[in-house]
């Protein structure tokens, strides 16, 4: 039995990037044998085992063979016979399919640490289609080592286009896609996965409407968040902007996004461009779609979201921001100590709302 480091732990070291999970494969041994060793077993699919102390996951080298369409058309065969070389093979860019033995030395028969030094995203084989998860991978891979001078081979991007045009990324979970997107949106180049995804017809697959929204001005917003770090929430509202609100919403059930992502993406479509906000009526009813007595981190997120997409509105971004402070300092007790109450209390609290913004709108 050998046991092997493998996948992004190996690679991350030869780049001297940071990285925290380790993954291993085991050569040459059998679910009884691990578990008689204290192992825990947590995969029914294919065998993979807790390590009794460390608790990270060993994996039995394994083989798949693709017998249907979608993530779930995998038959995995594993056993003492299958070689660390095999096991590799079914792995998706080379640059993952290296390991390291217990002395330190790397394995690496499909030229990973070439590709690392050539700075290439490639894959290993055909059978790279067979998963069309790992078109949106490959994108992420792209956005996380942009920086490092990291693209996409062109025989790779080439076979993602295919891939692509082929529909099978449809059969996607939402959830899945999802998990995808949320990593991507927080590596250090999220624009940098959407250009990728564009360039293979991707996006085009998964949502044309978003494909076209994605121009050059909200992919640059993108990359303006990730300088100002915002939240991978405001990234993604970010990325639907110039979407309608119907577009917006079907753009969330197709990848299934969290609450709070739709919730931004839905009120960054409708509220962008800004409304006139000439008067404090129209201020008040903006800041009031934001709910910004209960949730004011809405508004700051959507202020900062604009901003990241057009620095041209500051001026109107400090006012809004201004009026939903000054708003919610409006004592509803101090009315109806006055003897508002019911509707005439409402439109009392309304209008000394817009005084205090109208206040806030006259020149020094």
């Amino acid at each position: 039995m050998q046991t092997y480091l493998v996948g992004g732990a190996v690679r991350d070291q030869l780049l001297n990037y940071p990285y925290q999970d380790k993954d291993w494969v085991v050569v040459g041994a059998t679910p009884d044998e691990l578990i008689a060793l204290g192992y825990q077993q947590v995969g029914k699919d294919f065998p993979v085992f807790l390590h009794p102390e460390t608790k990270e996951e060993y994996a039995l080298a394994r083989r798949e063979r693709k017998q249907g369409s979608g993530y779930h058309g995998f038959v995995c065969d594993f056993g003492p016979e299958i070689s660390l070389e095999e096991d590799l093979s079914r792995r998706d860019l080379r640059i993952n399919a290296m390991a390291m033995d217990s002395e330190g030395t790397i394995i690496d028969p499909y030229g990973g640490q070439q590709d690392i030094a050539d700075r290439l995203l490639r894959h290993i084989a055909p059978a790279f289609r067979e998963d069309p998860l790992r078109v949106i991978r490959v994108a992420r891979y792209a956005a996380r080592y942009a920086h490092l001078g990291f693209r996409v081979a062109e025989d790779t991007l080439a076979l993602m286009t295919e891939m692509s045009d082929s529909g099978e990324l449809r059969t996607l979970s939402p959830e899945r896609l999802w998990t995808e997107f949320t990593r991507a949106l927080g590596e250090r180049s999220p624009a940098v996965f959407f250009k990728v995804l564009l360039d293979c017809r991707a996006i085009a697959s998964l949502h044309p409407a978003w494909a076209e929204a994605l121009t050059d001005r909200i992919l640059k917003a993108v990359s303006r968040a990730a300088t100002l770090q915002l939240a991978t929430p405001v990234r993604f509202a970010i990325s639907a902007a110039a979407l309608d609100t119907q577009q917006a919403n079907q753009l969330c059930q197709t990848l299934r996004c969290s609450a709070s992502a739709q919730r931004l993406a839905t009120l960054f479509a409708a509220h962008i461009p800004l409304p006139a906000l000439d008067n404090p009526e129209n201020i008040l009813t903006l800041i009031e779609q934001f709910d910004y007595l209960r949730r004011p981190e809405l508004l700051k997120d959507f202020c900062d979201g604009v901003r990241a997409i057009s620095g041209s509105h500051d001026a109107i971004l400090q006012l809004i921001e201004k009026a939903a402070r000054s708003a919610a300092e409006v004592n509803a007790a101090e009315l109806m100590a006055e003897g508002y109450n019911g509707k005439a209390l409402g439109t009392a609290l309304r209008q000394k709302r817009c005084d205090v913004i109208a206040k806030l709108m006259k020149p020094n």
